[in-house]
């Protein structure tokens, strides 16, 4: 199993400090890969650590409750609730083997020589380090020992395992290599994984599920599809790369802007709205593309080679635009473009500020 539910978390360090973190309610399904994105300092961390024990929630402004398949945890010792969290820092114990720390947990669990020797060697193979069991740490490079304290946290059979970035601290190649072992291991063992990470990217890559945080409180859950096409307030799409916003009136499927353009969009809406489209979206044609709706003429303004793409900053009857279009689509400075603006891809991030956090527990708590 592994069906986590976090309810009403709050915590601050201080007294009279500002909040870690603010009533957080999560839901995180047995066998899902949950990733916990944000900044630096939005509370995810201190979200791990109180899943792990490492932290108690605070009594106030509600007592804060995590469950693991309906059994609290609150009052279990962290060796005692089923959770193992890996760090970005391996943390492997100096003094032991490769294989020895992979057994630690099991020993420490009174499991015989023999059984718990086979686990390590078994789990050092699963993680592509057969041979490696009488290695000292110091002898393994920094993908080798992330790999190593992988195997450690899964040796265990923990229900949930928690990942507190994890490949912060590798090279890009090695950081790619990690995530599809990561996964392909998750895969086979089912495990309850919540990860943590201020990487859109790698969210997007390895989760099933993202919850996003900023100062302490989600703003938004959903799949990374629903991040990108869907996001909830102009806050969420900027932080997933949006760069495109405009403001409008509404009636319906008709968007007039400010200056009297006229849009549709493939949802109705009502009033004055904030509207995104993902530079990606947009479409640019060297001739007239005989769509009927949001076709524009514009002009390149600039052109950067991005290697998978082509990045083009565009003027159009409204102001500047961004398109991201493919590396073999070739456009001038000064040429004149045709851009279409696919109603499906216009999407509505509100008006102001941010909008509440999303409900989570509807029927069981009446609130976010």
């Amino acid at each position: 199993m592994g069906h986590l539910v976090l309810r009403h978390l709050s915590k601050r360090f201080h007294k009279r400090g500002i909040p870690v973190l603010r009533d957080l309610s999560l839901s995180v399904e047995a066998g899902e890969i949950f990733a916990l994105l944000g900044p630096s300092g939005c509370g995810k961390s201190t979200t791990l650590n109180l899943i792990a024990g490492l932290l108690e929630p605070d009594p106030l402004p509600y007592p804060g409750e995590i469950w693991l398949d309906g059994i609290p945890l609150n009052p279990l010792p962290p060796e005692r609730r089923g959770v193992t969290l890996l760090s970005q820092h391996s943390r492997l114990f100096p003094h032991l083997s490769v294989g020895e720390n992979v057994a630690f947990g099991l020993k420490m669990r009174g499991i015989p020589r023999a059984e718990r020797e086979a686990a390590a060697l078994g789990m050092l193979e699963r993680v592509q380090l057969a041979g490696f069991a009488q290695r000292r740490p110091s002898q393994l490079s920094g993908g080798q020992a992330q790999r190593v304290a992988l195997a450690r946290a899964l040796v265990i059979r923990p229900k949930v395992l928690l990942l507190d970035e994890p490949l912060s601290a590798l090279d890009a190649n090695l950081r790619q290599e990690m995530q599809a072992l990561i996964l392909e291991l998750q895969a086979e063992t089912g495990v309850t994984t919540v990860l943590v990470t201020h990487d859109q990217a790698e969210a997007t890559a390895m989760a099933q599920r993202i919850g996003l945080m900023f100062e302490g409180q989600l703003h938004q859950v959903g799949s990374p599809v629903e991040f990108y096409q869907q996001p909830r307030s102009e806050r969420i799409a900027r932080f997933f790369g949006g760069v495109n916003f405009f403001d409008a009136q509404a009636e319906g499927h008709q968007l007039r802007l400010n200056n009297g353009i006229l849009l549709k969009s493939a949802a109705p809406l009502q009033g004055q709205v904030r509207l995104t489209v993902r530079p990606e979206q947009v479409q640019v044609f060297p001739h007239p593309p005989g769509l009927a709706d949001n076709v524009f003429l514009a002009q390149v303004m600039a052109e950067r080679f991005a290697g998978t793409q082509r990045r083009l900053t565009l003027q159009t009857p409204w102001g500047s635009l961004q398109a991201w279009v493919a590396p073999h689509q070739v456009f001038a400075p000064g040429q004149a473009v045709w851009i279409h603006l696919p109603p499906e891809a216009l999407w509505p991030v509100g008006v102001g500020g941010d909008p509440s956090p999303p409900a989570l527990f509807p029927k069981e708590e009446g609130r976010v």
